[in-house]
């Protein structure tokens, strides 16, 4: 017989398996918008669920609701995750951990108008849209525009920090 236990695993970073951050900018009412998806390949040690769990657990430990409002950095300074925008990258930190992207050009310009980029860090793994290889946008637009994806996702804006002030 096969029980299933309802403790909560404590959070392993390990689970989380091969995290990604992807930059885009989007038509928006008010201009061009800087969105960064966050997401894991769903490779860690205990496979696609034990990612998305984990994912969740950082999340929740980090003070961001899976599927909730979005929280706005820029009026929660002791929030603890952060986007630093330099020398033509991206990096969002978060305790436990930092993930680097190079995004496009238009993207730089937009955060650089708005002063703050828009993170959707889904718990639902994406397996196929691996660091290196080319995504299209229509894949781009199915999974980041997906329910499922949003649901599962802790919506926030990001003040864009940068190390010259």
């Amino acid at each position: 017989m096969t029980s299933t236990s309802s403790e909560t695993r404590p959070f392993r970073i390990a689970d989380l398996g091969t995290l990604v951050v992807m930059a885009w900018s989007g038509d928006a009412p008010d201009g061009d918008m800087p969105y960064l998806l966050a997401y894991s390949l769903g490779d860690g040690e205990g496979g696609p669920e034990a990612s998305a769990v984990a994912v969740e657990q950082l999340l929740a430990n980090t003070g961001l609701p899976v599927g909730g409002d979005i929280v706005d950095g820029s009026t929660r300074p002791s929030l603890p995750v952060s986007l630093l925008v330099e020398a033509g990258s991206a990096v969002v930190n978060m305790p436990q951990l930092n993930a680097q992207c190079t995004p496009p050009p238009e993207w730089l310009t937009a955060v650089g108008e708005r002063g703050f980029a828009y993170l959707v860090f889904t718990t639902r793994p994406w397996p196929e849209a691996q660091p290196g290889k080319a995504v299209e946008p229509e894949a781009l637009a199915a999974f980041a525009g997906a329910e499922e994806t949003l649901t599962a996702a802790a919506h926030v804006i990001l003040p864009a920090r940068s190390l010259r002030g």
